[in-house]
């Protein structure tokens, strides 16, 4: 029972410091979102979204971080890895916006079809676009971090940035 206890422990901890890093993104979005619209004296509140939102992507991001994408992949450079996993993890998020856009607005266009294609040709598009423009930013930054810590080991990057910097060298 004990190695249960310490998996679920670990797995606890991981998914807490995804949420913390993708919610710091999501923040600075919503925070950039709610200075734009106040200047046109637009209310935002989407708080509740946000957190779950990163939540959730934290949880689906760490499973597929375990999802081998093939030897090919293994033998090219470590930041090929970073992009692709950018590229599809992306493709989820912008598909995941489109199915939350069609289920929101399925009674007011007609059902899910045409709630999906009115957030494409509306002025949704530019918040899908914008969302999807910062989480892949995150994503990025996550799946490089990512690669970093493979290479340098759990905690090591952590323990580099805690520690003072190296006296310069004299050229």
């Amino acid at each position: 029972m004990p190695d249960l206890k310490r998996k679920l422990l670990h797995e606890i901890k991981a998914v807490a410091a995804a949420a913390l890093f993708f919610g710091g993104w999501i923040a600075a979005l919503i925070l950039l979102k709610q200075l734009v619209l106040a200047e046109y004296e637009i209310a935002f509140h989407h708080l509740s979204k946000a957190v779950a939102g990163a939540l959730i992507l934290s949880k689906v991001v760490l499973v597929l971080e375990r999802v081998s994408l093939g030897a090919w992949l293994r033998a090219r450079p470590a930041w090929v890895d970073a992009v692709l996993r950018t590229a599809l993890y992306s493709f989820g998020v912008v598909v995941v916006l489109a199915l939350e856009k069609g289920f929101e607005g399925r009674h007011e266009h007609g059902g899910f079809g045409g709630a999906v294609s009115a957030a494409f040709r509306s002025a949704d598009s530019h918040h899908l676009l914008a969302n999807t423009i910062c989480i892949s930013g995150a994503l990025l930054a996550f799946n490089v971090l990512s690669v970093v810590r493979r290479h340098l080991g759990e905690g090591a990057l952590l323990r580099m940035l805690l520690s003072p910097l190296p006296a310069a060298k004299e050229s």
